[in-house]
């Protein structure tokens, strides 16, 4: 679940090539004009709000201007990233100012605390670039670092956000989520759907209060989407905006990217045998959070965690170091998430098993023990995947995760659903399972679902570019594993969550948000 990988220059060539074709329906040959100049303005230009002190999705001072860039500067700093990217992307129409708004939101306990979301507003002379423009709400994927903040433009994710929404006309609304970017609260509610899709739509509440300080105006067109656990946060908020906000937020159309919707599957997975990668960090803040929300996952982290780990766990991600330091430190294992001798083990599963594990056996078998004794959506058949959750997990992390898994609802907005299914960090197991339960709902007038990794077909098939896109930079990176003498089975395997998926689902999203 984690923004880590930026696939190589030969990649978003080749991926450039192949999408040339979506220009037609991206809008690719406008240059746009631009407010702003031609770099980063400097931070700090400050609009003064008065607002009461306490209340969910109040402004906490003003909204901040961060950077801004007119089209031709976006599109340069894309292609300084990576050669190609603007043509995956689409070359901008518009520039893009951003902006940071703080706002009150929530704990997982229901706790006051502050919170800040970037807000990406287009710039630019081209009709699509000014008046009231439709908003994108944004959920982004995981990160461990307590720094991120999306306004900044200086990640991956960020700068696709970006060039995929707000360059071609969208007013873009992206949470930084509670815990992160200088918010008050000292941990991160992770996969927490109540908190999350809280804080996200106080996010929203924030911004829209902004919207008229920082020459920005909105139409009624509201699009939710995320990528990874952002995918999940995106399903979670159009729950909730859907079941508790119907009048105030009437979502237009939403989309769940390459995200774990299918919690207690996931998480019955991982304990069964199959853990996946990122297991030894995503684990954690996920038991973490149900800790904070009163879950009672454990009386003392030693009941989960083995003793070299167990002291300093709590709270210990996101945080100031990056995974790969947490693991050189020994404050977290790299891969080894279970002993070396506990069964089961699926096939292909050997190397998140090992010595310096991270979880103790005797808390893997009492998990194991009770998914036998309450297994929880046995089986395909229609009835089943209606009846996903029709289960009474005994032990406290299944009962947390059931609670907060999203096969829960029928979804009234028009819905996407996009991953790859060979997905390394989030199985497309948890795709097929939500799009399984939501079609027993009879959702599936509203549902689409999309295998980016999947053979297109000639006719009739709506995401046919997205696919040759993907086919087009899957095959540059096998070609250039293998001339620097590598694996392009595991190249793949590294960049396919993040820098192979993500960019195609995110275009796919797109596409189907201009169809509505």
């Amino acid at each position: 679940m984690f923004y880590k990988k930026i696939v190589a220059n030969s990649v978003m060539a080749a991926a450039a090539a192949a999408l040339a074709a979506l220009a037609g329906c991206g809008g690719a040959g406008g240059t746009g004009g631009g407010s702003g100049g031609g770099g980063p303005a400097g931070p700090g230009t400050t609009i003064p709000v008065v607002v009461a002190p306490s209340q969910r999705g109040n402004l906490v001072g003003g909204a901040a201007a961060v950077s801004a860039y007119d089209a031709g500067a976006l599109k340069q700093m894309l292609e300084s990233v990576q050669s190609g990217m603007s043509g995956i992307t689409s070359t901008p129409l518009c520039g893009v100012s951003t902006y940071t708004v703080r706002y009150h939101t929530i704990g997982s306990a229901g706790e006051d605390t502050e919170a800040s979301a970037a807000v990406m507003r287009p710039t630019g002379a081209d009709s699509a670039c000014s008046g009231a423009r439709p908003v994108l709400l944004y959920a982004h994927g995981t990160s461990p670092l307590k720094s991120y903040d999306m306004s900044k433009l200086d990640g991956t994710e960020a700068r696709l956000i970006a060039a995929i929404f707000a360059a071609q006309g969208y007013l873009v609304v992206a949470p930084n989520y509670a815990g992160y970017a200088g918010s008050t609260l000292g941990y991160h509610a992770y996969l927490d759907a109540e908190q999350q899709s809280a804080d996200m739509v106080d996010g929203l509440r924030a911004a829209r209060a902004a919207f008229g300080q920082i020459g920005a105006s909105a139409t009624a067109q509201l699009y939710v989407t995320g990528y990874s656990q952002g995918g999940y946060v995106a399903l979670a908020t159009q729950r909730a905006m859907q079941t508790r906000h119907a009048a105030e937020f009437p979502v237009t159309a939403a989309a769940g990217l390459s995200g774990p919707y299918a919690l207690l599957k996931f998480g019955d997975a991982m304990f069964g045998g199959a853990p996946t990668l990122g297991a030894t960090a995503f684990l954690p803040m996920l038991v973490n959070a149900g800790q904070h929300a009163g879950a009672r996952l454990y009386a003392g982290p030693g009941d989960v965690y083995e003793a070299p780990y167990a002291a300093a766990i709590e709270d210990i991600l996101p945080g100031t170091v990056s995974l790969g330091d947490l693991a050189s430190q020994g404050r977290l294992p790299a891969s080894a998430l279970f002993a070396l001798n506990s069964l089961p083990q699926a096939d292909g599963s050997k190397a998140f098993f090992g010595n310096g594990h991270l979880v103790r056996t005797s808390y893997r078998d009492s998990y194991n023990a009770d998914l036998q004794q309450q297994p929880c959506g046995a089986g395909t058949t229609a009835a089943n995947a209606a009846n996903a959750l029709a289960c009474a997990p005994q032990h406290t992390l299944r009962q947390w995760l059931k609670k907060n898994d999203l096969r829960s609802y029928t979804p009234a907005a028009p819905l996407l659903l996009c991953g790859g299914d060979a997905d390394p960090l989030v199985p497309y197991y948890n795709t097929s399972a939500a799009a399984d339960y939501f079609r027993a709902q009879n959702a599936a007038g509203t549902l689409h679902v999309v295998n980016v990794d999947s053979t297109p077909s000639l006719f009739g098939d709506d995401y046919s570019q997205p696919k040759l896109g993907f086919l087009a930079a899957k095959t540059a990176v096998r070609a250039n594993a293998a001339l620097s003498g590598g694996s392009g089975d595991a190249a793949v395997r590294d960049a396919y969550h993040a820098g192979l998926v993500a960019p195609f689902c995110l275009r796919a999203a797109r596409d189907f948000f201009r169809a509505r």
